[in-house]
């Protein structure tokens, strides 16, 4: 039996699929972020903030959840099969998103949503950090999260430009199927199991493996560990930010007088800067370390919500995302590069799933927060509201993590 060997160069035609596997997963949650805000109000006619961001509560607190529970499984049961049983749950989603009677049949797609992004993506993840192991890990969570949300950006462009031409429903989401059909072949034909390459990891690193059950896994990772905490909060008001941008950016420029393509557009610079500067800041990471790239990202998503609340214009709305862009970049790989360095590899895989819970309950937050926010004070003071908590977050990780990247 030949040895297993770790490494980006090793292993590089398993780790290229995954990440193209990744923008097929990324692609799914894109299709939905320039138009459903505008569905809920013109097709379904909901009114209240809180109720067009409905969706994206159940999104986040089925995905955050599923994400715990991919991280055990996949320690259990192997990766793979827990990808394909997140892609089997994606099967539905974009034919409930074309036909859709009511309002409640799109929360339920975004329920089976929810649960195919916290498997697929989850297990990519921590797949990738199984190839590479401990040497270029930024860099591998670099290229996974560009792959992700440089196709979120892709799928919300082309959407917002379909929706545009020839209306909002059902023609933007025949994409969907075909990312579907796509995602579930590679990964039912030519993605390959990595487990023996945690444990591989953890034979060569020498140390013995401490013996912890689930509910010590999770509780480190939220609370006991300093480093862990850190970046389990930080994740959590990084996709916080994303909760808010994914509801309330399509109705705070629509209320600017910008059309569905112009949307469409503004909805795609955020994640593109997001996806194309991973493959630098995950990379950067390994050599400059984590913590002050959290920091400095978290007062660059900070000040990039500022100048387009500050706004009235496109110019002035797309230099803000991508400057929201580039602070998540700077945050985004970095945190989960962190999460590989603390963790050990045989209950890493839980870890990542204690911190996705984490990061992807701030969805529910962001969209309940905002919702709630803006219709008490309006859509400027909401997301105020959240750029103040980006600040507050950075000076946490500046005040309680250590570096985390030993060299």
């Amino acid at each position: 039996m030949t040895e297993l060997r770790l490494g980006l160069r090793e292993n590089l035609a398993q780790f290229t699929l995954l990440v193209v596997v990744n923008a097929f997963v990324g692609a799914m949650i894109g299709m939905e972020r320039s138009i459903l805000p505008a569905i809920a109000e013109q097709e379904f006619h909901l009114v209240a903030r809180a109720a067009v961001l409905s969706f994206i509560v159940v999104f986040g607190v089925t995905k955050a959840l599923t994400n715990y529970l991919a991280g055990r499984w996949s320690d259990r049961f192997g990766r793979k099969q827990i990808l394909v049983g997140g892609w089997l749950v994606a099967v539905p989603v974009p034919f409930l998103l074309m036909w859709a009677p009511t309002w409640n049949w799109i929360l339920f797609a975004n329920v089976l949503l929810g649960v195919s992004q916290g498997l697929t993506w989850s297990t990519t993840v921590i797949m990738k950090i199984d190839l590479v192991g401990p040497a270029r890990r930024g860099l591998a969570m670099g290229l996974n999260e560009f792959a992700g949300y440089f196709a979120v950006a892709g799928s919300a462009l082309a959407t917002g430009w379909i929706a545009d031409h020839v209306g909002l429903r059902p023609e933007p989401f025949y994409l969907g199927a075909g990312f579907v059909a796509l995602g579930l072949g590679l990964s039912v034909f030519a993605v390959r199991e990595t487990r023996e390459h945690a444990a591989q990891e953890a034979r060569q690193g020498g140390a013995p493996a401490p013996t912890l059950s689930p509910r010590e896994v999770f509780w480190r990772t939220t609370w006991r560990d300093r480093d862990l905490a850190s970046v389990s909060q930080a994740g959590l008001v990084n996709n916080l930010n994303d909760g808010m941008a994914w509801g309330l950016f399509p109705l705070f420029f629509a209320a600017a007088q910008m059309d569905l393509g112009q949307i469409g557009t503004l909805a795609a610079i955020y994640p593109a800067t997001w996806g194309l500067a991973q493959i630098v800041t995950g990379a950067l990471s390994d050599r400059v370390g984590r913590k002050w790239l959290i920091v400095g990202g978290k007062a660059a998503q900070a000040l990039g919500i500022a100048v387009i609340v500050a706004s009235t214009g496109f110019t002035g709305f797309a230099v803000g995302c991508v400057l929201l862009g580039l602070g998540t970049a700077m945050v985004y790989p970095t945190l989960l590069a962190a999460i590989g360095d603390v963790a050990h590899p045989s209950w890493r895989a839980s870890a990542v799933g204690v911190y996705r819970l984490w990061r992807d309950v701030g969805y529910a937050v962001g969209a309940v927060l905002a919702g709630l926010t803006a219709d008490a004070f309006g859509l400027a003071a909401a997301m105020g509201a959240v750029a103040a908590l980006n600040a507050l977050s950075g000076l946490h990780v500046a005040f309680h993590m250590q570096e985390t990247l030993r060299r």
